[in-house]
């Protein structure tokens, strides 16, 4: 199984805190994101994005995103890949993709209204779009 799935599958069931960077205390997508990579290997152990409000203005996300990842068209993401979506027209939230039980693709997200990290089967619509996916470097 791909070790970056299995580190963010780590961190499902712990709590959602805005900000919060301790896999089974505390995270939020970015913090899932940075976590997971750091724990592979994929990003610095240095590396962090801080400041951001609760609704980021998805510029600034985008911007970090592409300064630490490699872009891949929608048609190539796998399992291990970090995808962005949009719930109210702005890049808002990301996450990392699994492998769904039942085919697919699944994601493993943080997630503000469930109250943890979660996974579930990736299903986008008028409420979840597809922004863009990234693939961590050098894993």
């Amino acid at each position: 199984m791909n070790l970056i799935v299995q580190a963010a599958r780590r961190c499902i069931d712990t709590p959602y805190h805005h900000q919060a960077r301790k896999p089974g205390v505390g995270l939020d997508c970015v913090g899932l994101v940075v976590c997971t990579g750091q724990s592979v290997g994929a990003l610095g152990a240095g590396f962090d994005v801080r400041g951001y409000r609760r609704v980021p203005d998805g510029f600034s996300l985008m911007h970090h995103l592409d300064e630490q990842l490699d872009p891949i068209e929608r048609a190539d993401m796998r399992p291990g890949d970090v995808i962005c979506v949009a719930f109210d027209g702005y890049p808002q939230h990301i996450g990392v993709l699994g492998d769904y039980a039942h085919g697919g693709l699944s994601i493993i997200h943080a997630s503000s209204s469930a109250g943890r990290v979660i996974e579930t089967r990736l299903l986008f619509s008028a409420a979840m779009r597809f922004v863009a996916a990234f693939r961590f470097r050098g894993v």
